[in-house]
């Protein structure tokens, strides 16, 4: 029915999403890549005293381990859109799994720091980003209306895995060690592969071959009898074909998709994700510490983190089911800006916070603030772009985001070094935060909504005049006539009804010769075709 080929090069029509059936089976698949993605990173950090103690580094030293598996994660993203684009979603999953695991098993053989960054940090980094990117891309391809809900429930897979690899790495480390817990940390990841195996891409094949074999019953209903019939598919099978080699020259898919940058809902969206990155995984990090510098004991001041974790594990689905209902959706982009504001208010508010109390406090407010945060930032991204642009998207936004996670940290904890002091880094993490909200949300209003109210309403083109949009719309027009031409009887049928229409005409051209007017009980009729009016009221006033 007009739809494109893989094999020859050319992009396969969409399928509609089931949000549903085999789609719970991915959204659970990308609940185990998403928490594996963001609580690995800072689980590693448990085996950093056993490291600097056989290894003879400093803590800065072993902490590197876990900034390379982030900008791992995030810069690879342009790597990861091309290799999707290229080969599908299901290949590169697995070659991610088997890459995360092979880094963290060769990492337990290391003698040398730089060793663990080669085969920790960057390999499993690698690994993990080419499970992240790819489990996002096929969430939205199984979930439209649903997808809010399914971007929440996979977002909160980061919190659960963090509250539960912490907890499993220190007990691997008393019981085997460093090296035994790499090892087996690095058998847990190849769930992963099993993540990549489930994802199994909605083809339309199945449905192409549906629809041809309808295509020939329809022409066979249509048809006499006999070898007329034959003759009929013929047509159509020609037809399909002279399509088809009209369509050979066109272009396949972009690997890297970079028209998006001309969309100014994209670009808005980068710069505030870019912001917001800047500030926002600061207070986090820096909590702890803050915390024993106020007099909290050490375990206390650990457990503030569970606080997060737990909130955060609620908050995200709930998120989720919010943004998916019918008179939020429209709006979802303006639900993140109050999520954004809502979380840099929380650090400004909590940055005098002086006593235990206080900081339970805080970090309530932080979890719920961070999960609608972490809910709602790709759902936002792929309301913006679409499923089908999502894939070249997203890489490129995680590929800035890396430089905004390299420069925000970092930076805070310079600052603390040099002014001793934590209330000026809350204030400025928040501020960052906060600037990042306004600026989506004023953007929003008057680049976006303001646009699109001052469109003037679209002109109906002349006949026989082209458009832009129709010649963009190509292969939509041609899929149409395609399937008119499906529909259509052979030329032997058309000449039949031809050859009867032009007798009815000679017919009634020679009645009206003899009888000077039209033929009796059929004035009326007649009288539309062709007749005079005039001679149908004479015939009947006699």
């Amino acid at each position: 029915m007009g739809r494109a080929d893989p094999e020859e090069g050319h992009l396969p029509a969409p399928v509609k999403p089931p949000d549903g059936g085999w789609g719970w089976i991915v959204l659970l698949g990308c609940f185990v890549i998403t928490g594996f993605s963001y609580a690995f990173p800072k689980a590693v950090s448990v085996y950093f005293k056993e490291l600097m103690k056989d290894f003879h580094v400093g803590y800065s030293d072993t902490a590197w381990i876990s900034s390379i598996m982030l900008a791992m994660l995030y810069g690879t993203g342009p790597v990861c859109s091309i290799m999707v684009n290229q080969f599908g979603c299901r290949p590169v999953m697995l070659i991610g799994g088997l890459l995360a695991s092979s880094g963290m098993i060769l990492a337990s053989f290391t003698t040398n720091i730089i060793e663990l960054y080669l085969t920790a940090g960057v390999l499993t980094g690698l690994g993990m980003a080419l499970n992240f990117q790819p489990s996002l891309i096929m969430l939205g391809t199984y979930f439209d209306k649903r997808r809010p809900l399914a971007n929440g429930l996979a977002a909160a897979g980061s919190p659960v895995f963090l509250s539960s690899l912490s907890p499993l790495g220190q007990v691997l480390l008393e019981k085997f060690g460093w090296r035994g817990g790499f090892l087996i940390m690095g058998g847990l990841l190849l769930n992963c592969c099993t993540c990549g195996a489930v994802m199994r891409p909605l083809d339309a094949g199945m449905k192409r071959k549906m629809e041809k074999a309808q295509d020939k019953y329809e022409a066979k209903e249509m048809l006499p009898i006999g070898g007329k019939s034959e003759e009929g598919i013929s047509t159509t099978d020609g037809t399909k074909k002279a399509k088809k080699a009209k369509k050979k020259p066109k272009k396949g898919k972009k690997l890297l998709d970079f028209s998006i940058f001309s969309n100014r809902g994209f670009i808005i969206y980068t710069i505030s994700k870019f912001i917001l990155v800047l500030g926002l995984f600061v207070p986090p990090i820096l909590l702890v510490n803050y915390a024993k510098d106020t007099g909290v004991p050490d375990t206390e001041a650990a457990f503030l983190l569970s606080i997060i974790g737990f909130i955060d594990i609620f908050a995200r689905p709930a998120c989720g089911m919010v943004a998916g209902l019918k008179w939020v959706r429209p709006h979802v982009s303006y639900l993140f800006s109050f999520a954004m504001l809502f979380n840099g208010l929380t650090d400004i508010c909590s940055a005098r916070a002086s006593n235990y109390t206080g900081l339970v406090i805080f970090c309530v407010f932080f979890g719920i603030s961070y999960g609608m945060v972490g809910a709602l930032q790709f759902e936002v991204l792929m309301a913006i772009v679409g499923s089908q642009k999502f894939s070249s998207a997203i890489g490129l936004v995680l590929l800035i985001e890396a430089f905004a996670v390299l420069i925000g940290p970092p930076s805070a904890g310079r600052l603390v070094d040099a002014l001793k002091n934590y209330e000026v880094i809350f204030y400025l993490a928040g501020s960052e935060v906060v600037l990042s909200a306004v600026f989506l949300a004023m953007a929003t209003y008057c680049c976006l909504n303001r646009g699109k109210k001052k469109e003037p309403p679209p002109e109906k083109n002349p006949p026989g005049g082209g458009s832009d949009t129709e010649e963009a719309e190509s292969d939509v027009q041609e899929a149409e006539e395609h399937s008119s031409d499906n529909h259509q009887l052979p030329h032997n049928t058309d000449n039949t009804v031809v050859a009867a229409s032009e007798e009815a005409n000679h017919v009634a051209e020679e009645q009206s010769g003899e009888g000077g007017g039209c033929p009796e009980g059929h004035g009326e009729v007649l009288a539309r075709d062709g007749c005079n009016a005039d001679q149908t009221v004479e015939r009947d006033s006699f």
